[in-house]
């Protein structure tokens, strides 16, 4: 009976041969087919010698389909990890290789809303193809053939624009723990008028966020923004796959000349999604459960925003990071640290003096602010921030009711100031953009000091 059925395989393929005996027959794929089956990975055999790391493959699962991506390979096997996984094959389901992944971007692209994979998930028809694929995982730029960063950006928000202030090509990120107001602050910034183009990278978001977002935040500048949305409920694959393929839409359109800002909510999520990633292909976890893969996956994916070509346009990147538990030294937020080119703290306990947007003046910071400040303007910062210093390091003092006013003239200085600056910086999402932010404070420091004179 065995030998019968080892037989039949044999037979169909001489009928094959027979049927077909003196025709050309193209090869339509190469393939293999799945050999091993975990609950979010399986393994295929007959691969191994005819894919690279990073190759998308197709899963025959019956009646569908499904999308993974080779992540480990062996002499005899490689291992995948599916884009849906949802959908689970079943041994000796067949498995075909398709090359690295790769986007088509158009200008049409600009208004729609598309998955980590470049699809259309808007209702709104098809995408337009661009005629020249662009594989999601690129190298930067070579250092010395980018331009320089020098011009600077206005955001709209006083206190960004005042005591970090930022440049195009800049890349700056938003350090905060959860519910503290990191997608708020980003949708402001988004506000900005200088751009040509925006990309929105939303992953790991929560699914009710998206239409927010979109249709409240970014109402009536839908026509230049490219969403790519990839929820908290979709694969890790997913998940990992959504800031890369939003960078890649932004060095496209930075490629035809555009002002790009590359807005990605958040880049932990990337992180955490590229430890499960990691983990799966057999990884060690080295550093709180993070492979050593996610840190350079991270410089990788940080690297290629920024200053283009000379002459061309150039990315900036805001980068929404999440602080595990508040704490400023996880390993992931501290490796994005060292990477951008500054960083603006929301801290929690201003969010509890009821002061939005809740930027810590003394922790947030611009390398490049030395670019966008006067001489009288980093003299103004420069006292301002001292003044803060002094009036945050005694409020404890000062609760306890050991202060006397004309005790220290600095402080007293400090206690009269500080107050009326916090006040002047404060700025919701409803505001309109500021266009010039040290006009605004210094109206606001007039009127405030004219009310406490009446007083």
């Amino acid at each position: 009976m065995d030998s019968v059925r080892s037989s039949l395989p044999l037979e169909r393929l001489a009928a094959f041969a027979r049927q077909h005996q003196g025709r050309a027959c193209a090869l339509v794929a190469e393939g293999g087919v799945i050999c091993d089956i975990s609950r979010n990975a399986f393994a295929a055999r007959g691969l191994a010698q005819s894919v690279s790391l990073g190759d998308i493959v197709t899963v025959d699962c019956g009646a569908d389909s499904v999308r993974g991506e080779v992540i480990q390979i062996s002499e005899e096997q490689v291992r995948i990890k599916p884009f849906d996984e949802t959908v689970k094959p079943v041994l000796g389901a067949s498995v075909f290789a398709h090359g690295a992944f790769a986007v088509r971007p158009d200008r049409s692209w600009r208004g729609r809303v598309v998955n980590a994979l470049g699809e259309a998930i808007d209702e709104e028809g098809a995408l337009v193809e661009g005629v020249r694929p662009m594989a999601i995982e690129a190298v930067a730029l070579p250092a010395l053939q980018r331009g320089r960063v020098g011009t600077p950006l206005r955001t709209g928000v006083k206190v960004l624009d005042i005591f970090t202030p930022l440049c195009f090509g800049q890349r700056i990120g938003v350090f905060a723990g959860s519910g503290v107001g990191k997608s708020t602050l980003l949708a402001m910034m988004t506000q900005a008028d200088h751009f040509d183009t925006v990309v929105l990278a939303l992953t790991g978001e929560r699914g009710r966020e998206v239409r927010d977002m979109l249709e409240d935040t970014l109402a009536g500048k839908r026509g230049k923004v490219v969403a790519v949305v990839a929820t908290g409920d979709e694969s890790p694959m997913m998940r990992r796959m959504a800031p890369a393929t939003a960078t890649t839409i932004a060095e496209y359109f930075a490629g035809l000349g555009d002002n790009v800002l590359l807005m990605v909510d958040s880049v932990t999520r990337y992180a955490l999604a590229g430890r499960e990633v990691g983990i799966a292909a057999g990884e060690p976890p080295v550093s709180r459960g993070f492979p050593p893969g996610v840190f350079s996956q991270l410089a990788r994916l940080l690297e290629r925003a920024g200053p283009g070509r000379e002459g061309r346009g150039s990315i900036t990147g805001v980068y929404a990071v999440l602080i595990d538990g508040d704490d400023h030294n996880d390993p992931v937020a501290d490796a994005i640290r060292g990477i951008l080119d500054g960083h603006i703290v929301l801290d929690r306990a201003i969010v509890a003096q009821g002061r939005f947007p809740a930027v810590d003046i003394l922790a947030s910071i611009s390398r490049l602010a030395a670019h966008c400040w006067t001489a009288e303007q980093r003299q103004l910062v420069k006292s301002l921030r001292e003044m803060v210093a002094r009036y945050e390091e005694t409020r404890d003092l000062r609760a306890m009711g050991a202060y006397k006013a004309g005790s220290d003239s600095v402080l007293d200085q400090a206690v009269q100031l500080v107050p009326r600056l916090y006040a002047a910086m404060a700025q919701g999402p409803d505001t309109p953009p500021v266009a010039d932010a040290y006009a605004e404070l210094a109206r606001a420091l007039r009127d405030s000091a004219g009310e406490g004179a009446k007083a």
